[in-house]
């Protein structure tokens, strides 16, 4: 018989299991949601499909035939093993487990996730974690992570995302370096200086909006260039710090 003959006989299969576990056909009935009249024509159709006779009917009792008996005990575990799965899913929803995938800016992380994850692992001791730090832009789906956080303006629209915080971007520079190479007071004279530059898209250009305008919008582009770039934010802010440029 193929699975395509099979399958809708798989209620009736589980039905008969049911039956060789209770012996009558009003527990069988009740135990399934359906009448004791469906339940009997249910086994009569199963029986004229297989071709042999699988309950012996007295007006007492109800048994199985030797092939009857032979069929359940051939799929009661494959039912077992549907059944267990089933519980262990509808456990994942009460109680929570399993492994979750994380990824997440590596300066972002450290100061305001990983400090979190102590607290969390002990209120769902069942959940692993894999996190990892990254500036990097992760494909979620190649890379098989569950949970991303990231700094954009524009969410990808192939996920679920929600804002967790609202943040914005500033130029900063150590008081020794802007006392050695004097403070800018307009984008464009940002090429004169040293800037701090992050590996990536654009990594030698900055984007600067005036969003003051009441019509529009102004924006400046400038070409920047430095004696450093890095694709991780800590490394730029150390060196921001003992005043190699701005960033």
């Amino acid at each position: 018989m193929s699975s395509d003959q099979l399958s809708p006989l798989v209620a009736d299969l589980h039905l008969l299991t049911v039956l060789a576990a209770t012996k009558s056909f009003t527990e069988t009935a009740r135990r399934l949601g359906v009448s004791k009249a469906s339940a009997s024509m249910r086994i009569s159709e199963l029986e004229r499909v297989a071709g042999v006779s699988l309950v012996r009917r007295t007006t007492r009792s109800v048994g199985l035939t030797e092939a009857g008996q032979q069929m359940v005990n051939d799929m009661q575990p494959a039912f077992n093993r549907i059944s267990d799965s089933y519980t262990a899913a509808r456990d994942l929803v009460g109680t929570p487990r399993g492994l979750i995938r994380v990824t997440a800016p590596v300066a972002l992380g450290r100061q305001h996730l990983a400090p979190c994850i102590a607290a969390f692992l002990k209120r769902f001791p069942e959940i692993n974690i894999e996190l990892e730090l990254t500036d990097r832009f992760v494909n979620l789906a190649n890379e098989g992570f569950d949970l991303a956080i990231r700094h954009t303006s524009t969410p990808p629209e192939t996920h679920v995302a929600w804002v967790l915080c609202e943040t914005r971007s500033v130029l900063l520079a150590s008081p020794e370096y802007l006392a050695r190479r004097g403070t800018p007071r307009h984008p464009s004279e940002l090429a004169a200086h040293d800037c701090l530059l992050y590996l990536g898209n654009h990594a030698d250009s900055w984007t600067f909006v005036n969003s003051s305008k009441r019509k529009s919008a102004e924006r400046v582009g400038v070409s920047i260039r430095g004696s450093l770039k890095a694709n991780n934010s800590e490394v730029l802010r150390d060196a921001l710090v003992v005043g190699l440029g701005i960033g």
